[in-house]
């Protein structure tokens, strides 16, 4: 695996390369599809019999790197791809904070394979690690990650995207005395931010796309926190196909092991627009500058990478 995490690096940044033109259009369709485009092209000159096991897409319909879909050169090792093209489409094409592209890969068969649907999820931190359960009441873990990092419930903070079926979370939270910060868009950034100890954010709960659930979970586990998570099937036909994708008992918790089963797995995220740990693209008369992380699960390191992409050339020097 690590001899493939610089060109996963360059996947994630060849598709935030291709969305600069979507910034701000209002297109949706035509930014997912320029970074989609970029990310296979990309993916399929890799040395790997990569394949897609969750992916963004089918939700909404849009162009989307397909869940079954075969990638690379056919050649070993095996492997088991997490990807959404653009985390973000929306905040993209309006020009707003909080886009980025990102993929995360582990060997065959380490990463959950599931569809694209909805996801229950609740994330911490290393300090917090082994006092989350998902079934437990949310009074129950709230009061347990407090304790497990040796704060005070009005010290606690918890992150929680900004939908109105979350606002029973938000009440409950609120009323035990706690601290929301709700967010729009880009479920991937606040779950990776609840292990950067310098964000302060104790927990991150609710309810998101399980691809974004699923590169949460390996950006976790390569820093150390602990992420569960519970499919929500919304009907008879999502039902089945969990079924039919091996998922027999599709409701049921998912733990951080069923999410992502080893530690040699590989994260990587390119900001489009800036975000809390990301700059977006920085564009000069010469050139583009991104900037991106790399998480090691094996070494437990975050990397933030520069690169300058000279614009007379597909890619350029990387700092």
């Amino acid at each position: 695996m690590k001899s493939l995490m610089l060109d996963f690096l360059k996947v994630t940044e060849s598709a935030a390369m291709a969305a600069i033109p979507w910034i701000g259009s209002g297109d949706k369709i035509k930014a997912d599809g320029a970074a989609t485009h970029a990310m296979r092209e990309k993916l399929n000159e890799m040395c790997m019999d990569g394949r897609i096991v969750i992916g963004e897409g089918e939700i909404d319909e849009a162009p989307m790197l397909f869940i079954g879909e075969k990638l690379g050169t056919g050649d070993f090792p095996e492997i088991d791809i997490a990807v959404d093209p653009i985390e973000g489409t929306t905040p993209t094409v309006n020009g707003q904070s909080n886009a980025i592209t990102v993929i995360a890969a582990a060997p065959k068969g380490a990463l959950l394979h599931a569809p694209d649907m909805y996801m229950m999820k609740l994330a911490v931190g290393p300090a917090a690690k082994g006092h989350i359960d998902i079934d437990a009441p949310l009074s129950e873990n709230i009061k347990k990650v407090a304790g497990a990092k040796g704060k005070e419930m009005n010290e606690l903070h918890v992150l929680i995207q900004d939908r109105p079926r979350h606002q029973r979370y938000v009440d409950e939270i609120r009323q035990m005395g706690a601290k929301v910060h709700l967010f729009k868009d880009g479920d991937v950034i606040y779950e990776t931010a609840t292990c950067l100890d310098h964000l302060e954010v104790d927990l991150f709960l609710g309810i998101g796309g399980a691809p974004e659930g699923v590169l949460g979970a390996v950006a976790i586990k390569g820093l150390g926190g602990e992420m569960q998570g519970k499919l929500l099937p919304r009907s008879d036909a999502e039902y089945a196909r969990c079924i039919e994708m091996g998922l027999h008992h599709p409701e049921a918790k998912l733990t951080h092991h069923q999410l992502v089963s080893t530690d040699k797995c590989i994260f990587a995220a390119t900001g489009i627009t800036e975000n809390m740990f990301l700059k977006g693209i920085q564009s000069y008369s010469d050139c583009h500058v991104t900037h991106s992380i790399l998480i090691d699960g094996t070494e437990r390191q975050f990397r933030l990478i520069e690169s300058k992409h000279r614009k007379h050339e597909r890619e350029g020097s990387r700092v």
